[in-house]
């Protein structure tokens, strides 16, 4: 797989957001939130620097519930039984997208207080 020409690696990670979409319900949520965020953007027409940072916490948040898919797919796959090392870690990986919503929810209130 090194080596890999950029068209290939475009194709890899296009199918990784076709499966997120297809298999994680959390996954389209943080879609459909990102989308009203943007809707908001488009209606209160704040500076740009609100764009950026809206954007970015979205993204952010979006990157982090993708990767907390894939570990737990991959946890799942290695030990499908329950144990407990396994559960702090699939724990540890969701309150990450938890940390980077509220991060994101930040960004929002500030960005309408702004406007206030």
């Amino acid at each position: 797989m090194k080596n890999r020409s950029f068209v290939d690696r475009l194709g890899f990670a296009l199918a990784g957001l076709r499966d997120a979409w297809a298999r994680e319900r959390s996954f389209r949520t943080h879609i459909a939130c990102a989308a009203l965020a943007l809707t908001a953007l488009i209606i209160l027409r704040p500076a740009a620097v609100w764009w950026a940072l809206v954007g970015l916490a979205a993204a952010l948040v979006i990157a982090a519930e993708i990767i907390n898919s894939a570990l737990e797919r991959l946890a799942d796959h290695l030990h499908p039984d329950l144990h407990p090392e396994i559960k702090a870690v699939k724990d540890m990986a969701a309150a990450a997208v938890l940390v980077f919503a509220i991060a994101a929810l930040w960004v929002g209130f500030f960005l309408l207080v702004s406007l206030l």
